[in-house]
């Protein structure tokens, strides 16, 4: 079953004559497992396509489907609760709270999802050891680099167990050598636990070391272009650096 699909996605802002169409028709399928990444120019519709699957907004037309599940049937609190569960999100700023620790940033998604504290705590623990900061847990944003705290967002991104992880820009705020390291810890969990990423990314390089490049233009789909393994095998064995 595919971790995602979509069937002629189509959103268009605003009224006629003024109507912006962000979405045109993009049917796009993501299976189980798969790193695929997003690019085009600026309005071409990439993050109103990351806002429709994430289920942040609702799509003008078009079918939205996570797990085999037609999230357009569902009402606002059964879309809210299927986002908790399926979607992890890492944004390009972070989006850390400063008054809270390393770890308390990652179990933020669940604080109001109920289920056991201590197996939630050990899980995070986990993860924290994962993206190779276990001696940060209890370090504040401030006092972390820009690269770790993108590591703690991962962390967070993956705590409840999601089917598909979406990143908006998520390398955008870091240099280069940052950023690759980033995707090579990225790529390292997805090979390791199947789940699936998407990202939009405007850096054609990494893109490249991903599965397949999505492309968008003016709310078309133009191009799926899927990527020969031994194109990103490197960044599959990417240690974790400070």
């Amino acid at each position: 079953m595919p971790a995602m699909r979509v069937e002629g996605l189509t959103k268009h802002y605003g009224e006629p004559p003024h109507q912006v169409r962000a979405l045109a028709g993009v049917d796009l399928q993501i299976d189980q497992g798969e790193f695929v990444a997003i690019v085009g120019r600026s309005g071409s519709g990439k993050t109103t396509m990351l806002d429709c699957v994430g289920l942040l907004m609702r799509p003008t037309a078009g079918r939205v489907l996570l797990d085999g599940v037609d999230t357009g049937t569902l009402n606002e609190r059964e879309r809210a609760e299927l986002r908790s569960h399926r979607i992890g999100f890492i944004f390009q700023e972070f989006n850390l709270l400063p008054t809270m620790t390393a770890m308390d940033n990652i179990l933020l998604p669940l604080r109001y999802s109920g289920g056991d504290r201590k197996a939630a705590r050990t899980r995070a623990e986990a993860l924290l050891n994962e993206v190779g900061l276990a001696d940060r847990s209890h370090h504040h944003p401030t006092e972390l680099s820009g690269g770790e705290q993108q590591r703690i967002a991962i962390a967070r991104s993956l705590i409840n167990q999601p089917t598909l992880v979406l990143g908006d820009e998520p390398m955008g705020e870091v240099d280069t050598e940052t950023a690759s390291m980033l995707l090579g810890l990225m790529r390292r969990i997805n090979g390791e636990s199947q789940v699936s990423f998407l990202i939009v990314t405007h850096d054609l390089e990494l893109a490249s070391r991903t599965d397949r490049i999505i492309r968008l233009r003016d709310g078309h789909l133009i191009d799926d272009e899927r990527l020969a393994p031994e194109a990103v095998t490197w960044v599959t064995q990417a240690g974790v650096r400070r």
